[in-house]
Parts: structure tokens; sequence; C-alpha cells
């Protein structure tokens, strides 16, 4: 693993794409850290704390789970603010609408022309989201008081204000293309996922200083804790035991383990090539397989199943002050829908489980096509031995499609409510517990196979051993490839 490490650098091709893609992302986090004026940064950063300090629920976790996205600008209100979750947004809606409306399908299956102008037409798009997003989210910082009054009511503020955010997401979206072109490759993925791991660092932070880690002597000293700094102090009693930081290890790699594998898992549907005889000769008759991925929707499901939840937690946790004149059983009513729908409640749980099912369905119902898959096969000459061509292939794809999605959308439903029930249940700020499964952890592990594959790649190209195995010169073990169950 060390030497496939030291030989990325003996590429001068692969060392500067390495080179370029980390000067973006660095460029991308020194972002973060220019603010939008106008705006009161140390009472932003102290309303955000109370809105998330304690794994509070409604308003709090909804916050919580954004800020995964923005790598926590939403306590900063910088012109990253918005992040690059506009432009997925954008491109999710295309991908969606060309799935329906037959002369976007059409311009589609164009080709690298088709392609540029719907590519065209989602920066359109992003902007636009931009604007809307960035009004709303001022709106609800004027909300809070945070916003100078004397700014507030400058109608030039707000369009430099929205302008700003504006330009902040369409200079990330940029970024994401020069790393395409210039870099490594898969440029808003990467940003994405930095801002995702952005997070780590404040949560590990965390649990070691609220740990018997941090009573440890120099381990104390190093992060300055002690009982005047309202850490724990040291031989004092700490939120988490020696058993709960264990368990929170385990349930990491055993997380990670279990995203890895349902990442590359693959079902594999033998397929045989037609002989053609031409002459005298006989072309043809390779056996192969047909690849379908278990999880095919990838973290799609989560993330449509996430957006629709937080309407009704954020709603009727905003309900509660707006119930208070109203009579007993109308605050009643309230009190049990916040509770219902909160992080980690049984209720939000369920129903979060169910949409993840659903939208897996949808999904691969928009993303897969048994019936042009079986006629690609037909076309080619090759076909499923023991089935016919046509549709009896069309409906035997479908319903192996069917049942491997299902365990799919049990594997995601698995890791999308274990953030949410473990920080109800430990009492665990949800950014800590965040890392434990969800969509920033599905983001990261895909982007982390995604990249390893590309370097792998560029290595094997030029005789290099890798990181997934065989040694220089091209011999030794080959690569495995993707698991198949």
């Amino acid at each position: 693993m060390l030497q496939a490490f030291f030989n990325i650098f003996r590429i001068p091709e692969l060392r500067k794409k390495i080179l370029f893609t980390l000067a973006m992302l660095g460029v991308y986090r020194i972002g973060f850290w220019i603010p939008v004026p106008g705006v009161d940064q140390s009472a932003l950063s102290d309303a955000m704390q109370a809105q998330t300090s304690g794994g509070g629920g409604g308003i709090g976790d909804v916050l919580q789970y954004v800020q995964i996205f923005t790598g926590g600008s939403f306590s900063q209100s910088t012109i990253f603010a918005l992040g690059i979750m506009p432009y997925i947004s954008a491109a999710i809606i295309f991908q969606l609408v060309a799935s329906a409306y037959e002369p976007l399908k059409k311009l589609q299956q164009e080709g690298p022309s088709g392609r540029q102008k719907i590519q065209e037409w989602t920066r359109y798009l992003t902007v636009a989201l931009c604007l809307v997003q960035g009004i709303g989210l001022l709106v609800w910082l004027r909300g809070l008081g945070i916003i100078h009054a004397n700014w507030a009511s400058n109608p030039i503020w707000w369009v430099m204000a929205v302008t700003a955010m504006t330009a902040g997401t369409t200079f990330l979206m940029w970024l994401g293309e020069q790393i395409d072109k210039y870099g490594i490759g898969n440029g808003v993925s990467l940003i994405i996922t930095a801002g995702i791991l952005s997070a780590m660092p404040g949560a590990l932070i965390w649990v070691i200083t609220n740990s018997p880690i941090g009573q440890i002597g120099w381990i104390a000293s190093v992060f300055n804790i002690s009982a005047e700094s309202g850490a724990p102090g040291l031989g004092g009693d700490t939120q988490l035991s020696w058993i709960s930081v264990l368990a929170l290890a385990a349930f990491f790699v055993f997380v990670v383990a279990g995203a890895v594998l349902i990442t590359v898992a693959q079902r594999r549907i033998p397929v045989q090539q037609a002989k053609h005889t031409r002459g005298r000769r006989v072309y043809g008759g390779q056996r192969s397989y047909l690849p379908l991925r278990v999880n095919h929707g990838g973290v799609m499901p989560i993330i449509f199943a996430s957006s629709l939840m937080m309407i009704p937690t954020a709603g009727f946790a905003s309900l509660q002050g707006v119930t208070q004149d109203a009579s007993q059983w109308m605050r009643d009513l309230a009190n049990f829908l916040s509770d219902a729908f909160a992080f980690g409640a049984y209720p939000y749980e369920l129903l979060f489980i169910l949409m993840i099912f659903f939208f897996s369905y949808f999904w691969t119902t928009v993303q897969f096509n048994p019936e042009d898959m079986s006629k690609q096969l037909r076309d080619h000459g090759s076909f499923i031995p023991g089935l016919r061509p046509g549709p009896r292939t069309a409906e035997y794809l479908e319903t192996v499609m069917e049942r491997i999605t299902y365990v799919g959308a049990g594997f995601l439903a698995v890791i999308a409510v274990l953030p949410s029930v473990a920080a109800s249940q430990m009492n665990i700020p949800f950014f800590v517990t965040s890392f434990l499964g969800g969509t920033g952890l599905l983001i990261v592990v895909s982007v982390g196979l995604d990249l390893i594959q590309r370097i792998e790649a560029n290595l094997l190209m030029r005789n290099y051993a890798g990181f997934l195995g065989g040694t220089d010169n091209g011999k030794g073990p080959r690569i495995r490839g993707p698991r198949s169950i």
C-alpha cells in the first residue's frame, strides 16, 4: 500500500492531476472563510450552536443534517453557504424529466452535443435555484435577528448578498468542471466529500473531550481539557464511557465495511454469445456476464427520502411556537406531532424506511429498463442461457432487479436510521453519529472507491503496482473485481 502511494508521484502526469485536485479543494475550503457582509458572524455561530446543541429535535436536527453537505457554512454565513447542492438538485431534476419527457430524452441520446446542451440548461437552473434558496436563507437569518438592522432594510444589500451566494455556488460548479478537465476527475463529488470530511475533526475532538480518552495526561494537555474549560475534568465523570467509545468505533468500522461491500456488490447474470459461421471460421460463442448492481440507486433514495422528511420535521417543530396561544388540544396535538416526527422517534424512522424502499424502486425503474436491455442483447447476438430473447428475457431481468433492489433498499434503510437512532438513544450529537451512516458516509465511501479506481487505472497503464493488488511490471496477483453475490 505504501509503495503504491509512492508510485503515484513517480508519474508526472498523475502527480500533476493529484496536486491540481488538492489545490482546487484547498481553494474550496478557503472560500468558507469569506463572509457575507452585513451578517453578525458571532451571533450566527451562537444561534446555530443553540439550535443544534444537545441533539435537539426539529429544526436543529434539520440544520445539522443540511450542514453535512455544506461543511458547516450555516454557522459562518459565507459566500459558499449554499454549497454545491443546487447544482446537484438541478442535475437530478433534468435526469428525472428526461425519463418522462420524450424530446429531452431524445436530446440526451444524441451524444456529446445533446449532453452539452442539457449541461447548459442545468447551469441555468442552478442559478435559478441559488436565487430562491439564497433569498430563503437570508429571510431565515433576518428572522433570527442576526442581520444588522441598517443592512436588512437596504434593497441593495439583498441584491449583493444573494448575488454573492449565487456566485459562490457557480464558482464551486466551475471548480468541479476544472477538476474533471485537469484533475483526477469526478470534481463535484470530491467537493461534496471534502465538505463532509471537514466535519470529521470536530466530531473526533468531541469524542475525545467527552470520553475517558480526554483524561489521559498528554491528550488533556494537547486539547486543553480541564474542569475550568467546560470539558470533562481530569478524573471526573465523562459523558461517554469506554464501552460507548468502543461501541462507536466498532459501529463505524462495521458500517464502512458494509458500505464498501454493498457499493461494489453485483448480481452477475451469465450471458452467452451466439456463434456466427463465416466461410470456414466460427466467430463468437464466448460466455460473459451481465453485472447488475445491488445498490443500483446509490445514495439517491436516501437523498429523496431525507429531503421530504425535513418538511414535516421542521413544520411540526415550528408549529409548537405558533400554537402557544391556541387551545389545549391544539397544543397537545402539536407537541405529539413534533415528538413523533423528531429524529430518532419510532414513527419518523418507520416512515423514513418506507420512503427509502419506495424511492429505491422508483429510482431503479427510472434508471433501469429491462426491455431496452433485452433488445440490446438480442441485437448483439447474445442471450441468457435457458431464456428466449425478447419479452422472456426482459421479464427475467425485471424479476432479478426487483429482488436485489429489495436487498439494497434494506441496507440503505439500516445505514440511514443509524445516525438518528444513535443520537437519540446514546445522547450523542447528530454531527458525531452522522459518521456512523447516512448519506454522508455513503457518498464518502462511493467517491473514495471511485478515486482509488481512477488512480489504479493510471498506475496500471504504466505498469506500476496499484492499491488493489499486483506488482511492478504487471506481474503478480490480479486485481479483484466487484464482489458478486
